[in-house]
């Protein structure tokens, strides 16, 4: 298997997009017919109005479909909605969400969260207020969450705004909890994920993030809290498997090997070298080759670990879990 052809590509669009809207809200479906209205009471009550709702329901099983069409009926904005009949997961939700997206930026919010009222007022203003010169590699603004008690997720940042990047953060161990944020609908449609991974289980969203990293943009992050995260919901990612997660678990290690430990390793070893484990975890779940990993990670130095570990894969899961 040429793993390889799993790892996501960008490059730039040639023809800027025509958009309709300053913002597309994403929000993929499967199994939220109980929360989805959070989603729609938040959008009702925001400050700032040029946006749109693009749902998409991903195969749910339970009656997702027909809450989703009785809220639709009573929405003050625009919503879009697209009824996939077979479960693909949410990161080909979330290709398939850019490819149709009228919005110049684009926001997911999850079927079971809240945005506070004026969440797209206070994006926008942030935006607005990035100096010119550091436009062109600004992909979007990231703020903090907070749950549903009101209590803040994670840490603030000792400064704000905040010019970094979702790998750079974990390099240096900044703020890893709960965030959300937008980011260019543009610099999205740039992205290129071979299809054959959807419906094989969990993808990482870090994936893409991982990627906007490699190719040097940057995020701005507040301390603004506008997304309310609700921790008790009972399907969310935290409560899959390691056998779901596998193949994207996988890829997001080879991803983040191949992107980043040249350059990094010796900055924070620790951080390259768990994508090590998590590389040899997955590969215990999964029907792929010694020799399609290796192949893979372009690296000498993880290739040679990688192999010197190989035989003691099953050992080390179970010693460090």
């Amino acid at each position: 298997m040429d793993l390889k052809k799993l790892i996501p590509t960008y490059t730039p669009i040639k023809n800027p997009t025509e958009f309709e809207y300053k913002f597309t809200i994403f929000t993929p479906i499967f199994n939220r017919a109980d929360t989805l209205h959070r989603v729609f009471n938040s959008l009702q009550k925001q400050t700032y109005s040029n946006f749109e709702l693009l749902l998409i329901n991903d195969g749910s099983t339970d009656n997702s479909h027909e809450v989703a069409l009785e809220l639709i009926k009573s929405a003050n904005f625009k919503v879009r909605y697209i009824n996939n009949l077979v479960n693909r997961h949410k990161m080909a939700c979330m290709i398939q969400g850019v490819e149709l997206a009228k919005g110049e930026f684009f926001l997911p919010l999850d079927s079971d969260d809240e945005c506070v009222e004026n969440a797209l007022e206070v994006f926008l203003n942030r935006y607005n207020s990035i100096p010119k010169k550091l436009m062109s590699y600004v992909s979007g603004v990231t703020c903090l969450c907070a749950d549903q008690n009101g209590n803040l997720i994670g840490e603030k940042f000792k400064q704000t705004p905040f010019l970094s990047s979702s790998f750079k953060n974990r390099l240096n161990n900044l703020n890893l909890e709960e965030k959300w944020g937008f980011t260019k609908t543009d610099i999205l449609k740039g992205i290129s994920i071979n299809p054959i991974i959807f419906s094989k289980g969990y993808i990482p969203e870090g994936i893409i993030w991982n990627l906007l990293s490699k190719h040097h943009f940057k995020t701005v992050y507040t301390n603004d809290v506008l997304r309310i995260y609700y921790l008790d919901t009972e399907n969310s990612i935290s409560k899959q498997s390691y056998q779901d997660e596998a193949i994207g678990t996988a890829v997001f290690s080879l991803c983040f090997l191949n992107w980043f430990s040249k350059d990094y390793f010796w900055k924070n070893p620790k951080v390259i070298l768990a994508r090590i484990y998590t590389l040899l975890r997955a590969s215990s779940f999964l029907d792929i080759k010694k020799g399609d990993y290796i192949r893979a990670i372009e690296d000498k130095r993880m290739k040679t670990l990688f192999n010197l570990l190989w035989p003691f894969k099953k050992i080390i899961f179970k010693v460090i879990g």
